[in-house]
């Protein structure tokens, strides 16, 4: 038997001992609880996170494939002029010009503001929220925006094209004697440059476009090559790097055998251009370079239509599939949706990931992947249909007035 000779020692010992195993034990205890209560806490909010993204997905997917059997309209403000002038849209606004002037009102029907002249021939282009509207044959060009007159264009010399940028910029095709001479102006009028071309040096300038800020030119030039056709589109850079080069000439390329009437900026690094065989699409916004091509062949395009992000082409498809067909292509050439519909269109527009393709009578409402959200019937002949930033609800012009169409 073991002998305890100071137990008071030896119990204070014990005592200690026991302390610190508890305490030791408490702190293990706590450090577990703190533990669980953080993976607690994890989980609580990894299962509070997934169960928001499948309800904003759930939302998403149902609103993006939200369908509309019906339409309520509303009628708004009277058109004066409407059915005497030619309408087109200006970012949501409404323009009416004819020989006598030109007009902007909101969609209430307000007049916003009014610019009377005399022309012939008047022919309007839009970029964003600026209109231009020059007299064929004729030499003036008015640039006017959304809340009035930016200034007038004097040329001197008959106008055959023009374009506008959304800084107000113009660049008109000119007839000379003996040459075709591409100026740029300012709203104002004052040249900021220009240059002549010749059939036998440059060729002829089929068609041109602006980026929207104003820095870039596009030109297609037809001209003789050893007893045939070909066709150049030239990029031209009038900000600091084409200060560097000849004529500001930044790129450019060849065509051989095939005409190209239609080149258009989508936005200021994205362009694209038409031939009689081929879509081409270019990507820059100082040297812009070829990016891709699609062949379509030897059908004859019968429309094309664009916004920032997207370009359709509509070919007369006449089988059971419809009477046409719509090829729409992103930024970067890929084509991404090929719909058929019998539809004799009017016009096509594209409001973002949505596709209207209406007339006089009935429109039909698709998404980019072909989706189709509406189609339904007008009550009174509509001249243009216009977004309103609200996917459910567009403007409708006819010649006497102005309505609102909800879906629903």
């Amino acid at each position: 038997m073991a002998e305890v000779r100071d137990f008071s020692s030896y119990a204070e010992k014990l005592n200690k001992n026991k302390e610190d195993n508890t305490s030791a034990r408490d702190n293990v205890d706590y450090k577990e609880k703190i533990r669980n209560h953080k993976l607690a806490v994890f989980f609580r909010t990894v299962a509070i996170v997934v169960v928001s993204v499948f309800v904003v997905t759930a939302l998403y997917v149902s609103w993006r494939d939200k369908e509309y059997s019906e339409s309520n309209v509303t009628v708004g403000g009277a058109l004066i002029n409407g059915a005497e002038s030619k309408i087109i849209a200006l970012n949501g606004y409404i323009v009416q010009y004819s020989k006598d002037g030109i007009s902007c009102i909101d969609a209430s029907g307000k007049a916003l503001w009014n610019q009377t002249y005399e022309m012939q021939s008047p022919i309007a282009h839009t970029c964003n929220n600026v209109v231009a509207v020059g007299d064929y044959n004729g030499h003036n060009i008015y640039v006017s925006n959304v809340s009035g007159a930016l200034g007038e264009i004097d040329t001197n010399l008959p106008i055959r094209d023009f374009c506008v940028s959304s800084q107000g910029v113009v660049a008109a095709v000119l007839d000379g004697t003996d040459v075709t001479w591409i100026y740029v102006y300012d709203s104002k009028g004052n040249t900021l440059v220009s240059f002549k071309t010749t059939m036998k040096d440059s060729g002829y300038p089929l068609d041109i476009s602006l980026s929207p800020n104003g820095e870039l030119l596009c030109v297609s030039y037809l001209y003789p090559d050893e007893g045939a056709l070909k066709t150049s589109v030239a990029f031209f850079n009038f900000g600091s790097v084409g200060q560097n080069s000849i004529d500001n000439y930044v790129s450019g390329y060849d065509y051989p055998g095939i005409v190209v009437p239609y080149v258009q900026f989508m936005n200021a690094d994205s362009a694209f251009a038409v031939s009689d065989d081929r879509i081409m699409f270019y990507k820059g916004d100082q040297k812009p370079v070829s990016q891709a091509e699609s062949l379509i062949g030897g059908e004859q395009v019968r429309s094309v239509y664009y916004n920032e992000s997207y370009v359709g082409l509509v070919f007369a498809n006449n089988t059971d599939e419809g009477a046409y067909r719509l090829q729409v292509y992103n930024t970067q050439g890929t084509l991404v949706l090929t719909s058929y519909f019998d539809l004799h269109y009017s016009d096509i527009l594209f409001d973002e990931k949505q596709i209207v393709i209406y007339n006089d009578d009935e429109c039909i409402i698709q998404d980019v992947t072909g989706h189709i959200k509406y189609q339904g019937s007008f009550t009174t002949p509509v001249r243009l249909m216009i977004p309103t930033g609200i996917k459910s609800r567009y403007t409708l012009v006819t010649s006497l007035n102005i309505q609102t169409m909800n879906l629903k």
